[in-house]
């Protein structure tokens, strides 16, 4: 991922988040997402990524970003642990079910698994049950661990799941 690729993540990210929690997390909450603010965002992150941070896109044919995915150490709080995370995957609601998601998804796997990380995690909101089947399908299970989410005073509480990874 380049600089240049934070609007249309952006933009994907915020689609991914209207489409995917539709229904989980309040719609005043949805429809009040904008991309324009989510770009500065994810420029500013980006522009300050902490060491092992790693931002992976998925590119079409025409060279449009139509999937991101980023991962990096395992944040226990504000300590980085030897473990992996996926700290978020989006795909353009448009390609969803083409396989972008699982190509960065094992493309994650794969680098984290190099790395010499020995589990990769990830959170997931409980209720999507989407998500939730496409992890499990990449090897992924919950571990046990939940943690309390809350959006605009609504809880969305989140699964951790986990995957062992081979070097």
């Amino acid at each position: 991922m380049l600089l240049a690729d934070c609007e249309q993540v952006a933009r994907i990210r915020v689609r991914g988040w209207q489409t995917a929690y539709r229904g989980l997390v309040p719609q005043s909450y949805l429809d009040a997402m904008d991309t324009a603010e989510e770009t500065g965002r994810r420029r500013a992150l980006f522009a300050r990524a902490p060491e092992g941070t790693v931002n992976l896109v998925a590119e079409d044919g025409d060279g449009q970003v139509v999937g991101w995915a980023v991962h990096g150490p395992y944040r226990e709080g504000e300590l980085r642990t030897a473990d992996a995370e996926l700290y978020a995957l989006y795909v353009d609601p448009g390609r969803a079910g083409a396989g972008v998601g699982r190509a960065l998804l094992g493309e994650a796997v794969r680098r984290c698994g190099e790395a010499g990380h020995t589990r990769m995690l990830l959170w997931v909101l409980r209720g999507n049950t989407r998500a939730r089947r496409f992890y499990e399908r990449s090897g992924f299970g919950p571990d046990g661990t939940e943690e309390p989410f809350e959006v605009e005073g609504v809880a969305v509480p989140e699964v951790r799941y986990a995957r062992h990874l081979t070097g």
